[in-house]
């Protein structure tokens, strides 16, 4: 052998997959989404094939022994990528439940085959797989015959040039189980709830040939479908851009821009810390106003008051005319990687070059409860993503009227900025 199979990447069509994919899905690659029911496995298995079906790559919807057909697009045409003229055009739907409700592998492993043959598909999906395996039985020959299927079925659809996905229930990686032998790709999809909030993570456990992103990604379903935020790593930032020597930005307070030295070094983040009704919020406005005045546009992230209610007539003015984006923090049960996904796509829209996050009280407790325990961590991640992104950063952070001690935030997240004012 002399060369190398290059293997081509596709676009995936969901918001943050391709980079925690590490640049896209394998073509031809033979996958599993598993998680327990409600998770999102048959939405993401439908935003995918909507997103690379066409009348070039065909794709088949296997449905076996699970919810119908009509009823499952019943409720999937809700979602923005749901195209209604690619039914029966270049996707189309087919229930095997009769081929696998006697447990014959034989028996629907001819069937695929013969309708994969047929149509000649790009995409192939079957859901639920889990069925496939529980109409087998679950005797150590029944376990055999379902590896020898699944092996079988793995060579077939890449022989047939057909990137494939096994959708199945299943609750523990742990499990022993041939499909996850077998399979070049597993996306693991997790939720779980604490109090009244729920969270939804993905994690691909395992995609052959690429340099995926580890660990734990939240992600959020909405109209739009699936929408997943990568870990603040450094992996997935773009490099930062190159600041101007001694450069220093205004904080537009006249007084304190001598005390800085003329103002705060470009790409440096600033705590301002000081009990309630200091003026933290007032200084953070100033800030961003100044910015405004020297031509430059401005993100904030808002935890204390909504956008609609700014007590600011000027920065309201500015939000009004685009010149400052606002960040939507009161959506429910928020991760600060999605905190910093929302950041960073206003700072790439507008250019922006000076960033308030008011407040961290604020901030954390507009997170789910499962992230406030790792807060400080999280939070360092984020700091260091902007920094990353070579814009300047003001976050401000409520401190008790007492001046006895030096404890700059409640959080103990001082240490994380490059300067700090105690109003």
């Amino acid at each position: 052998m002399t060369g190398t199979v290059s293997i081509e990447r596709l676009d995936t069509g969901v918001p943050g997959l391709n980079t925690v994919l590490g640049g896209g899905l394998p073509e031809y690659s033979f996958n599993l989404i598993a998680g327990p029911p409600g998770c999102g496995k048959t939405t993401l298995a439908h935003q995918i094939m909507f997103a690379l079906a066409s009348p070039e790559r065909k794709a088949l919807y296997f449905t076996v022994l699970g919810e119908p057909a009509i009823k499952m697009l019943r409720y999937q045409q809700q979602f923005e990528f749901f195209d209604p003229a690619a039914l029966n055009s270049h996707i189309r739907f087919i229930n095997l439940s009769d081929d696998a409700v006697d447990g014959d592998l034989d028996r629907l492993q001819h069937r695929i085959a013969s309708e994969v043959q047929s149509i000649g598909p790009g995409l192939v999906f079957v859901d639920s797989f889990r069925s496939v395996s529980l109409a087998n039985g679950s005797d150590s020959t029944s376990t055999m015959r379902l590896q020898a299927f699944v092996q079988q079925l793995g060579v077939q659809m890449t022989s047939w040039q057909a990137t494939t996905f096994l959708l199945g229930e299943y609750f523990s990686e742990n499990d022993p189980n041939p499909v996850f032998t077998v399979a070049d790709g597993i996306f693991w999809l997790r939720q779980s709830v604490e109090r009244n909030s729920m969270v939804r993570k993905l994690e691909i456990m395992k995609m052959r040939g690429q340099n995926t992103q580890s660990g734990l990604h939240t992600f959020r379903i909405s109209l739009a479908g699936l929408e997943i935020f990568p870990s603040a790593t450094a992996s997935v930032l773009r490099p930062a851009k190159p600041t101007i020597g001694s450069a220093r930005l205004s904080l537009g307070v006249d007084g304190l821009d001598t005390m800085l030295d003329g103002g705060l070094p470009r790409g440096y983040s600033l705590l301002v810390a000081g009990p309630s009704g200091s003026g933290k919020s007032v200084l953070a406005a100033s800030f961003v106003n100044e910015g405004i005045a020297n031509g430059e546009t401005s993100v904030i992230a808002w935890f204390e008051q909504r956008p609609n209610r700014v007590r600011n007539p000027v920065i309201s003015s500015l939000i009004e005319s685009g010149r400052v984006g606002v960040v939507d923090s009161f959506a429910l049960d928020l991760s600060i990687d999605e905190v910093l996904q929302l950041l960073l796509s206003e700072i790439r829209r507008l250019s922006a070059t000076r960033v308030v996050i008011d407040s961290l009280s604020g901030f954390e407790l507009a997170l789910a409860p499962t992230f406030r325990a790792d807060f400080r961590e999280s939070l360092s991640r984020l700091v260091f993503a902007l920094g990353m992104e070579g814009v300047t950063v003001l976050l401000t952070s409520e401190l008790e009227d007492r001046y006895t001690d030096l404890r700059f935030s409640p959080h103990g997240t001082a240490f994380l900025t490059d300067a700090i004012i105690v109003q």
